[in-house]
């Protein structure tokens, strides 16, 4: 490890990954910083192991290092992709199941390869400006060091790097809540009585040994929860995150429902054999902060499929709200043949030169965050990120002066789909009456 990096990327998830990797391919010296001992962050750690959607009406729109890495995990587990062409189909039936395990083990391998440097169980202690760039900290097992940067990535989803900079950050009023993943076993679905399991649920929820939104949905939730197995249905409400007294609130409440539901349906006829067969260690946090950014992307660019001129990678996802309160998801699918795209700007804080966001962070209002906050189209910016940031150390620029027209051919180098080639999907106007019918779309991330 050296003590200048070109560029140093701050968090291993699904966005920094591919930041790190695309800048050390472009021969940028890198250095990925991840507070936990895996790389995948949302994918592996907290457990929603579904990366999606890279496909939009049975076209890919994403592509590159993250698509990569998903597609050789996947073959080495020997399942096979979904097929992508059924585009009618519930849009989580079209995200791809890993293994966390082997998907980890392939970031691993991707990273390395790279010739990025990797510092896991580290976390940003201090970022201070500097004449070259930045001044930064971190924080290892074995006490705090020094290193300096042209280029900052921040991929922590809850723009850290952006506050330690002394950057504002954006927060809603009311955040959508967490959700701890948890596959529960030992019962058979079909053999169950859910007209009783209902009505003890309502005694539950009457007596305060159930919270509402516990089980996600208020009214009549046993049958969809137990069919699911519980899976991507506890929703925690009421948490924040973005610090590390807000994540450990958030951690205990996640634990504490995860306790509350074992002990109560366990407690059920049927479910006496109840299994926790897997869980994340860490509870999903859907939205803390967002940064004030150069450009603001909102519900309406989003679901029109704006075409931004300084469009870097492409989205796509409905709008996806969870209910703050826990009672359920407001689900709102994109009008067929939109293509959203994300623009630089949303990810460069503004006051900045030499900081790029990358991840659910960008900025943009809460219906469009929920949509892109995803983690395809989280390493689709995160390789965006990688390509600017080691455009604009190899050239002395600041991020956001750095040709367009070269960020976006340093990433069709690299495997990326471009927004505004040619080749590349666009949105056109369509009526009303083309809509998608949306069949069961509730089981969602």
């Amino acid at each position: 490890m050296t003590e200048h990096y070109d560029v140093i990327v701050i968090g291993g998830g699904p966005a920094g990954c591919p930041a790190a990797v695309q800048a050390a391919r472009l021969g940028a010296r890198t250095l990925l910083v991840e507070k936990n001992g895996a790389l995948g962050g949302t994918t592996t750690v907290a457990g929603v192991a579904l990366p999606g959607l890279f496909h939009a009406w049975g076209r890919q729109i994403i592509a590159g290092i993250g698509w990569d890495m998903v597609r050789r995990s996947v073959a080495l587990t020997g399942r096979e992709l979904p097929d992508f062409t059924q585009w009618e189909l519930p849009h989580y039936k079209l995200q791809v199941p890993v293994s966390p395990a082997i998907y980890a083990s392939v970031i691993d391998e991707t990273v390395v390869a790279s010739g990025a440097d990797l510092l896991l169980h580290t976390m940003v202690a201090r970022v201070r400006r500097s004449s070259t760039g930045w001044d930064v900290t971190l924080c290892t097992k074995e006490g705090l060091i020094d290193l300096t940067t042209t280029m900052l990535v921040d991929a922590t989803g809850d723009a850290d790097v952006v506050a330690h900079a002394g950057l504002p950050r954006h927060a809603n009023p009311n955040r959508q809540p967490g959700t701890i993943m948890v596959r529960f076993g030992g019962y058979d679905p079909k053999t169950l009585d859910y007209e009783v399991l209902d009505a003890a649920y309502e005694r539950a929820i009457d007596a305060g040994d159930l919270v509402p939104g516990d089980l996600q949905l208020f009214t009549k939730p046993m049958h969809k929860f137990l069919r699911n197995h519980g899976e991507n249905a506890i929703h925690v409400p009421g948490i924040e995150g973005g610090t590390s007294a807000a994540k450990t609130a958030a951690e205990l409440a996640g634990r504490r429902t995860l306790m509350r539901v074992h002990n109560f349906l366990r407690a059920l006829p049927g479910l006496e054999g109840l299994t926790v067969d897997r869980w994340a260690i860490e509870t999903g946090v859907r939205e803390t902060y967002t940064i004030d950014g150069l450009t603001r992307v909102t519900a309406v660019d989003y679901t029109n499929g704006r075409l931004w001129d300084d469009a870097v990678s492409f989205s796509f996802y409905p709008i996806d709200v969870h209910n703050h309160d826990g009672d359920g998801i407001d689900i709102r699918p994109l009008t067929f043949g939109t293509f959203p795209t994300i623009p630089r700007g949303a990810m460069i804080p503004r006051g900045s030169t030499n900081l790029v966001v990358a991840g659910r962070a960008i900025a943009g209002d809460q219906d469009a965050n929920s949509a892109y906050r995803v983690q395809a189209s989280c390493m689709a910016m995160g390789q965006a990120a990688g390509a600017i940031t080691a455009l604009a150390a190899g050239s002395a620029a600041a991020a956001v002066d750095v040709p367009i027209e070269d960020v976006r051919a340093a990433l069709r180098a690299h495997g990326a789909i471009v927004p505004g080639d040619p080749d590349a999907p666009r949105t056109e106007a369509q009526s009303s009456s083309t809509e998608l019918a949306t069949p069961d779309r509730t089981h969602v991330s």
